[in-house]
């Protein structure tokens, strides 16, 4: 069996520890699933018996009205996973950009279609962050150039005014520019509409949206796609199966659009909780960047057995190895409520022998 190398594997740690486990390898929402949202999931199973919308139609116009686009340039997948590799195969690029290190999906994506990927290399004197020496990468020979904001795994948010700038020079270079905003609602910038004013104007522009981060439901598989270019989206659709969200899933999307401050209460709670936790794992000797999102990026300068010993303590965070340009002693940890975020300071004591 091909081996996992996300976040929330909850399964295998089971397996390996025995015994109940506490997730930090899983960026979600702190405040967890909002009950309406539960609640509509439960009650869309009694209409299981009956195919699901294919075009998600009530699903894409609650997204199109929350994102001020047209209801036409919404797509919506099983998951944003799926929405990506649908881009990638209607896109179906030669040759495309993605930053390093960041989720490696956009990867995997391209080389399944047999694209040649071009890495541009963050610098961690300068925090991992995208500036404009990436414009320079930006060649005629690109046909894709994939970013994320915040990154993952770094937590570390695209200047709006260096992403207009990119976004000029595909459009003057004919390159599609796919922007991952999936964590941006729980993000420092939460409050703003991202990029989606821009799509009135470009069809160089496609940005990659879940539900799964913002409302804690990975497991109901939801995100969408936004884009002005109708021809991309009517390839997506194509190469796509007939119905690309269940059921449960649409009624869950509908209900996490009526509740528009889950977000708002979490970031109150991951800016607190991310402050405390950053001083926490600086003072254990541990090198950690300042994340402008729900999860942090640090370095066991040496470990790398942390995420082993951490999960004989019941805790799993994520393991940044398999992240190009990071090494194996490169860990993430998402933002949790401060009882959680203590245990795992408790359990980092056990195995590094407390802090300094």
């Amino acid at each position: 069996m091909p081996t996992y190398t996300h976040g929330g594997d909850l399964l295998t740690a089971q397996t390996q520890y025995g015994g109940p486990i506490l997730d930090f390898s899983a960026n979600l929402n702190p405040l967890g699933m909002p009950e309406s949202v539960r609640h509509a999931a439960a009650a869309a199973v009694e209409e299981a018996i009956h195919y699901p919308d294919p075009l998600c139609r009530a699903l894409r116009a609650g997204i199109a009205a929350q994102s001020g686009v047209a209801e036409e340039q919404v797509i919506c997948g099983n998951g944003a996973a799926d929405v990506l590799f649908r881009l990638v195969q209607a896109k179906a690029p030669r040759r495309a950009l993605v930053t390093a290190p960041t989720f490696s999906e956009y990867e995997q994506a391209l080389r399944s279609v047999g694209c040649r990927v071009k890495y541009h290399y963050l610098k961690p004197e300068q925090r991992f962050d995208v500036t404009e020496t990436i414009l320079k990468g930006i060649t005629p020979s690109l046909d894709m150039v994939f970013l994320c904001t915040p990154n993952n795994p770094t937590g570390r948010i695209i200047a709006p005014s260096l992403l207009a700038q990119i976004l000029r020079r595909c459009e003057a270079l004919d390159i599609l520019l796919a922007v991952d905003e999936c964590f941006l609602a729980l993000s420092d910038q939460g409050d703003t509409p991202g990029l989606a004013p821009y799509l009135k104007e470009s069809r160089h522009l496609f940005l990659l949206r879940a539900f799964t981060k913002s409302y804690a439901i990975p497991g109901l598989r939801l995100g969408c796609g936004l884009s002005g270019d109708g021809d991309l989206l009517e390839r997506m659709s194509a190469v796509g199966q007939p119905w690309p969200v269940s059921g449960p899933a649409q009624a869950a999307g509908i209900a996490c659009l009526q509740e528009t401050d889950w977000p708002n209460q979490a970031r109150k709670l991951i800016q607190t909780e991310r402050a405390w936790l950053l001083e926490q794992l600086r003072t254990r000797h541990l090198t950690v960047w300042e994340g402008q999102a729900n999860y942090l990026l640090f370095q066991a300068p040496g470990r790398t057995d942390l995420k082993a010993r951490l999960l004989e303590q019941g805790i799993l965070i994520r393991s940044c190895a398999n992240y190009v340009g990071l090494g194996e002693d490169y860990y993430r940890a998402a933002v949790r409520p401060r009882e959680e975020n203590e245990r795992l300071i408790q359990a980092l004591d056990a195995v590094l022998g407390g802090k300094s």
